[in-house]
């Protein structure tokens, strides 16, 4: 484990024996919250990303410790294991390495060379190597044999051979496939005939970009052009006459004086070395692509996890809708459905003043405070009718509710799914939707737990990546922001039990028929009595798991009950009980924690015990706030070029920022649009769910196309100013030498970067 650790160390610029303290927690069965959260003083305050690298590259590094050894074994097996070789496969870094050195051993089908070697024809490569002045057909004459009996066929045996060595060499393939990656240019043109049918990939139809700077977004989108039969795809490698250099180097071949060894270097080059550096360039640009679409599909996730809750508010919630009606759900502050109808405000039925009337009372006879309109079809239009119900129940001396514009990505999957026929089993599918857009504002994390990530809508190429690195990395997404916020053990649900450090699925539904069966739990210790929340599953679940009115309150809060003992030693140090330290600044702020630290809980703990009694049970999660969309502005067409409106961010990809301004329509920030400073990710500036001003700056009603800048002094038609982004080339143009076309540059904000992206297939 030591060298495992030094080396997962240096990666992470932290010192071997935090590794070593986190593999051995983490063996032992504790979950990385829990860890990242209690056990600082072991680990050195490693956090959660840090954990998780921790535990993804141990595994890594031991399956790589394994295969070396199944290598070394195979080796040795045919009595060719050497010192220098072994030496070598215990100092390779990476898997692709060990495979390299494994190749010349590794069994496999009978090839051309090793025919041409039980044929006798090595001697004859030798000496075309020794003696190059020579003609390679008088050489040939005296190896003539059966299967050879030609000088064409015994030079191409030779040749065989001489390919087969620099194919299996593993230094000279290692150096060739690192070179091609490092200098090498992704090449596409589209297929004749496929124009019109592949228009999203217009931007790609005659385009090159060297490998190294291609973004995670651009090469999702070559390879699923070239997936749908639009683009055609030829990785460059540059000058060939370089690489065929290399490998004369490599095995000293004096090419300069031999054409046959300069052809069979070309051919070496040209069938094998070119062809296996090509495949491995592929899977490369592959990896980094699926990292970067993971990379932002988690950031999005955390944010619109971690969006700010209305809280525990009654709330009307409409899932809007034409010819089927707009679905209607009041639940309480809780999240209990109190009453549920559908009306017809819009075409064809019109039913506007009826619905007005309906909604109207159901405000009034639950004292509504908010009106969640989902963001879906008809969302504008039902907006406008939350407005007037809001304004006529003002108008009749109550309380306005506030009508809040609500993302509805993944409501209708929740809505047929088994959690939901589990919790609304004789309630209508549509209905369900409105039920969860109402919830989902009075708590984002409590409601999208039930929904699988990836209907969320906040990634970017998920169905072209790796489908179980996909949901292991949005499982641990899930995992950390609901144990960064807390669960309250009374209320929760068991999907949302079941995120919870510790807790599993039987878990959790146990709690909640314990809870069903025994009403609400009293204490932490009460938990105990749950069947299969045994010691360890305590342990690691205590401290995110909240009771709210206990008679400790220390149950409400963050403090581990491992570590009541230290809260109890500060209460007595100051002269008040638990409940007169909970909350007092003017105590808790002038208290060492070192005063109170000892074996078992050092400063790190102590500094997080006294800061949780400061503010017990605090919400991580930013103050909820909501954009007013501009009134008259309900379509794209209403949009013109200029205006300032406020919006929601809905989605952050690699390349800007797509925000919803009431329209139906997200508009996108361009990356360059984003400040009039370099922006290297979006994700620095904006996060989903953030409410923010744009200006309009392009707009293209036939293709539903709205450019938005971030920059309010940014003016329509201008050229954009220096810092946010270099100005816009022609469309038209075209970069030589192994330049960029298209969508390459941070550029001017405005619809024709718009549409660039929205034909290669980004965003929505």
């Amino acid at each position: 484990m030591t060298s495992l650790a030094a080396t997962i160390a240096t990666e992470l610029n932290v010192q071997p024996h935090q590794v070593e303290a986190a593999l051995k927690l983490l063996a032992e069965g504790n979950t990385v919250p829990f860890i990242s959260r209690y056990r600082k003083e072991a680990t050195g305050g490693l956090d959660d990303a840090q954990l998780r690298h921790i535990e993804e590259r141990h595994t890594y590094l031991v399956e790589l410790e394994e295969r070396k050894q199944t290598v070394i074994e195979a080796i040795e097996e045919q009595g060719k294991l050497n010192d220098e070789l072994k030496r070598q496969i215990l100092d390779a870094e990476t898997k692709a390495r060990v495979e390299d050195l494994y190749l010349p051993y590794k069994k496999r089908r009978k090839t051309k060379a090793d025919i041409a070697r039980e044929a006798g024809l090595e001697p004859l490569l030798d000496q075309l190597i020794s003696a190059p002045c020579t003609d390679p057909e008088t050489l040939a004459q005296d190896f003539l044999c059966e299967g050879f009996a030609e000088t064409k066929a015994a030079l191409d045996g030779a040749r065989a051979i001489l390919v087969d060595r620099f194919a299996t060499d593993a230094d000279l393939v290692g150096e060739v496939r690192e070179r091609l990656y490092t200098t090498g240019t992704m090449r596409s043109a589209v297929v004749e005939g496929k124009e019109a049918e592949g228009a999203k990939f217009k931007d790609y139809f005659e385009y090159n970009e060297p490998f190294e700077s291609l973004p995670s977004h651009r090469i999702l989108a070559l390879l699923r052009g070239e997936n749908e039969g639009v683009l055609t795809l030829d990785l460059d490698a540059g000058d060939e006459s370089v690489y065929q250099g290399m490998i004369a180097e490599r095995f000293e071949l004096p090419v300069e004086d031999s054409e046959w060894l300069a052809k069979a270097v070309k051919w070496g080059w040209r069938t094998k070395l070119q062809v296996s550096a090509n495949l491995d360039t592929r899977v490369r640009l592959k990896e980094k692509a699926e990292e970067g679409a993971l990379e932002v599909f988690k950031t999005n996730l955390r944010d619109v996890l971690l969006a700010a809750p209305a809280g525990q508010r009654a709330t009307l919630a409409l899932d809007p809708g034409y010819r089927n009606g707009v679905k209607c759900a009041v639940i309480d502050g809780t999240g209990k459905v109190l009453d549920t109808t559908i009306v017809y405000p819009h075409q064809p039925q019109n039913q506007w003043q009826q619905a007005v009337q309906t909604l109207s009372s159901l405000c009034a006879q639950h004292a509504v405070e908010l009106i969640a309109v989902g963001n879906g079809t008809a969302s504008r239009e039902s907006e406008k009718l939350a407005g007037e119900v809001a304004d006529l129940i003002a108008e009749a001396g109550g309380a306005r509710p506030t009508p809040v514009v609500v993302s509805e990505s993944g409501a209708s999957v929740y809505s047929a799914s088994e959690i939901a026929a589990e919790e609304f089993p004789d309630m209508d599918v549509s209905l369900r939707s409105a039920v969860s857009i109402a919830r989902r504002l009075q708590d984002p994390l409590a409601e999208l737990v039930k929904v699988d990530p990836k209907s969320i809508g906040v990634g970017q190429y998920q169905h072209d990546v790796n489908q179980a690195a996909l949901a292991r990395t949005l499982d641990a997404v899930v995992e950390d922001a609901v144990n960064s916020v807390g669960v309250d053990v009374n209320t929760a649900s068991a999907p949302l039990l079941e995120r919870v450090a510790g807790v599993s699925a039987t878990i959790a539904k146990n709690i909640v028929a314990y809870r069903d069966e025994h009403g609400s739990f009293a204490s932490r210790k009460e938990l105990g009595k749950v069947p299969r929340l045994g010691p360890k599953a305590f342990e690691q679940s205590a401290g995110f798991l909240r009771i709210q009115g206990a008679a400790d309150p220390l149950d409400a809060s963050a403090v581990h009950p491992e570590a009541y003992p230290v809260v109890n030693r500060i209460a007595a140090s100051t002269g008040l009980d638990t409940k007169g330290l909970i909350g007092n600044s003017a105590v808790l702020t002038k208290l060492r924690p070192a005063d109170f630290a000892d074996e078992t809980f050092g400063v790190p703990t102590v500094t997080d015990i006294i800061a949780e009694l400061d503010k017990p049970g605090r919400d991580p999660r930013p103050e909820f706030k909501t954009a007013t969309f501009k009134e008259g502005v309900n379509k794209v067409s209403d949009l013109t070029p200029g205006m300032i409106l406020e919006g929601t961010v809905t989605n952050v990809a690699a390349f800007g920022a797509f925000v919803d301004v009431g329209v139906h329509q997200d508009g996108l920030v361009h990356v360059s649009a984003m400040s009039h400073k370099f922006v290297n990710d979006p994700h620095d500036v904006v996060r989903s769910g953030e409410v923010v001003k744009v200006k309009v700056m392009d707009v293209d009603v036939e293709r539903q196309r709205i450019g938005l800048s971030l920059r309010l002094d940014d003016e329509p038609g201008q050229e954009p100013k220096r810092g946010g982004g270099k100005p816009a080339q022609s469309r038209g143009g075209k970069r030589r030498g192994g330049g960029r076309r298209g969508v390459d540059k941070q550029k001017a904000p405005g619809g024709s970067m718009a549409d660039a992206l929205k034909r290669a297939g980004f965003g929505k």
